[in-house]
């Protein structure tokens, strides 16, 4: 028998409620997207609403409540669905499991759990019974996008995609006699780990979908795997997936389905006025608070993509590395969160760009290690679209690598080739400190040998405040530091 069934999905919100105007159009919001969500539900028959992860971080509005206020947004917008994206665990694990127990609607994730007696945190999965169909639902993180926000050691993880794998073909398994009609696996692990886990996934397992979230892909059309479509829906709230499938309940599969991203856009999204409320009451109140102006940079100065040395992040690292007397910080680029900030800088505007409030240690490298990490940070997925971490680097270091030679042509410190046994004082900010040895295949303890670490400042928006408060007019460093050969910067 044949049935219809909508499928809607976001991915990383992070925040994003206000409606931006965009070449004279007026583009997303929580409040548009809700309308959209609310006019479906009203015209099809049989909806469910998904979202793929990091509902969290941002926005003002959810640092200024450490996410209550997202969730009590998220509870109105009503999705059917949400798995844990790796910002949800940002402000904690307590602070989480609080998060939780006030959503309204299921969180799914089948790998989280707790290191000291691997007790799961969250139901691993959710079967939907709509329209004379059962639709199972599974929620996938692995440890490698855990490990870029992970705070706390007690929460762990599944290690890799092929663990995640197994553990899907095990919940598959499990529910063989539950006659499963359509199964769709909700990820946060980026575009190529879903490709990679697709075609990792047995066939006899009947997954007909992976829904993804966290490298933020901006798609035309699903990407098929191993006979799996795979979609995300970029981020934030400026549009929506939609698939509409008709699902033939004799074979449990696909029999069709077209896949489109649907502009948030006030031609096609009614808004909804009590959602709206809600959010401007929040966006007053932060606003009067953080309206306060910081400095003034000589232009709009930009951040367009994670990959790439930038302007405003070339500017974060030199306000640490002279607040903090170091010889060298390395700004995590994706802890700028917007791509443009100036010519005029507000507390609320810094506080949108860069949320994050842990600690910078101060570290000690030799030029040896500082050579390897720089050959990491330039491996070639850091450029073909998986989501690595890439660092913004401080005044006076430069750098020269070859894509093709897989070679670190030339690094200088202050003008002077770095010789191995130098020793550097660097900055790192608290969750890449934490991490070292997954984001610059450093051993912690071979860094430690160097030299003690020391956490020099306990928040880094704090110094970057100081920082701009102290300069109050700032033009952007216009020298190279990280020139790369063969991908599109020199």
């Amino acid at each position: 028998m044949l049935k219809k069934l909508t499928l809607l999905h976001s991915n990383d919100l992070h925040g994003d409620f206000m409606t931006e105007q965009i070449d004279d159009k007026l583009v997303g919001g929580v409040s548009m997207l809700s309308g959209y969500v609310d006019k479906v539900r009203r015209e099809e028959d049989h909806v469910i609403y998904a979202i793929a992860g990091d509902m969290f971080r941002g926005s003002l509005i959810d640092s200024e409540y450490q996410g209550i206020s997202t969730i009590e947004i998220m509870n109105m917008l009503a999705p059917d669905i949400v798995t844990i994206g790796n910002h949800e665990v940002d402000y904690g694990l307590s602070h989480l499991l609080f998060i939780e127990k006030c959503a309204s609607f299921p969180i799914i994730n089948a790998n989280m759990y707790l290191t000291l007696n691997h007790t799961r945190l969250f139901e691993s999965h959710k079967i939907f019974r709509i329209g004379g169909m059962k639709v199972l639902f599974i929620g996938i993180l692995t440890e490698d996008v855990l490990a870029q926000t992970r705070q706390e050691r007690i929460i762990g993880s599944l290690v890799n995609v092929e663990d995640a794998a197994q553990e899907v073909s095990k919940i598959c398994n499990a529910y063989q006699t539950e006659d499963i009609d359509f199964t769709v696996l909700l990820t946060h692990i980026g575009i190529e780990s879903d490709k990679k886990l697709a075609e990792m996934l047995d066939p006899r397992n009947g997954v007909d979908i992976i829904i993804g979230g966290h490298s933020h892909t901006l798609l035309s059309e699903p990407v098929i795997v191993n006979g799996i479509p795979i979609v995300q829906a970029a981020s934030g709230t400026d549009q929506i997936g939609r698939f509409d499938i008709t699902v033939d309940t004799d074979t449990n599969s696909i029999h069709s389905y077209e896949w489109k991203l649907i502009p948030i856009t006030p031609e096609n999204c009614p808004r909804n006025e009590a959602l709206e409320e809600i959010i401007l009451k929040f966006h007053k109140e932060t606003e009067e608070k953080y309206s306060r102006i910081l400095t003034r940079f000589a232009d709009i100065y930009t951040h367009p993509q994670r990959n790439r040395e930038t302007m405003l992040g070339k500017i974060f690292a030199d306000a640490f590395k002279k607040t903090l007397d170091l010889d060298l910080v390395l700004v995590g680029s994706g802890s700028i969160r917007d791509p443009k900030l100036g010519p005029i800088v507000a507390y609320k505007d810094l506080l949108k760009i860069f949320p994050f409030s842990d600690a910078i240690h101060r570290i000690y490298m030799t030029g040896s290690q500082l050579k390897h990490a720089i050959r990491f940070i330039c491996r070639d997925e850091a450029f073909t679209g998986d989501h690595t971490e890439y660092y913004q680097f401080s005044e006076g270091f430069y750098a020269e690598y070859s894509v093709e030679d897989h070679e670190l042509l030339m690094l200088s410190m202050n003008g002077k080739p770095v010789e191995d046994d130098q020793i550097f004082r660097v900055g790192m900010q608290d969750y890449h400190f934490q991490n070292i040895l997954y984001f610059l295949d450093l051993p912690p303890e071979a860094v430690e040998a160097n030299g003690r670490s020391k956490v020099v400042a306990t928040k880094a928006m704090d110094v970057v405040e100081e920082y701009f408060l102290d300069h109050p007019y700032i033009i952007g460093p216009e020298e190279d530091r990280l020139v790369i050969y063969g991908w599109g910067h020199a």
